[in-house]
């Protein structure tokens, strides 16, 4: 929400929607966004509550999904597509951004496991629908030294450098 708040820039048009943590409801989501939005880049947010970093998440796994969601439900076979690939890389270059980005205040990691909850199903099935154009940021909670405004900061930095990725150029 502070992101929307920020913006990207006067030619990036930013729509920010926040997903359910239910895994059904999650995937008609992402699909919507993808057949009726079509976007360049969709960049999903998830919350990891046991850590006080960011993480860039390179790809998302398609099974493996155990765990009950809000509602206490899992997904069919445990996974995000019946017959999809076993994981999706994203289009985006993680590491890359990793190794050449920085936010003050704040450390940055690269992961290739999103963890097999929701964070991971919407990832997956986002990369799934949109041909590897998705990205998963995890962020901390929101703390005394990480405020809204910090995070909002951060994001922003964090996704202008992924549009740049992109061949995005912004103002």
């Amino acid at each position: 929400q502070e992101l929307s708040k920020r913006g990207l820039g006067e030619d990036i048009d930013l729509q920010v929607m926040q997903l359910p943590v239910v895994y059904q409801k999650a995937k008609e989501k992402v699909i919507k966004i993808w057949t009726t939005l079509r976007p360049l880049l969709t960049v999903h947010v998830g919350l990891a509550s046991s850590t006080t970093l960011i993480i860039l998440e390179q790809c998302g796994k398609n099974k493996g999904y155990q765990d009950r969601d809000a509602c206490g439900f899992h997904p069919e076979g445990a996974c995000c597509v019946l017959d999809g690939p076993e994981k999706i890389e994203s289009a985006i270059n993680m590491k890359t951004l990793w190794k050449n980005i920085s936010v003050e205040g704040i450390d940055i990691i690269f992961s290739r496991d999103a963890g097999r909850y929701v964070c991971d199903y919407t990832y997956y099935t986002s990369l799934y629908y949109g041909n590897g154009r998705a990205a998963f940021i995890h962020v901390p909670p929101l703390s005394k030294s990480v405020t809204a405004d910090f995070l909002g900061k951060a994001l922003q930095t964090i996704i202008l450098a992924m549009l740049e990725q992109c061949g995005v150029d912004h103002i």
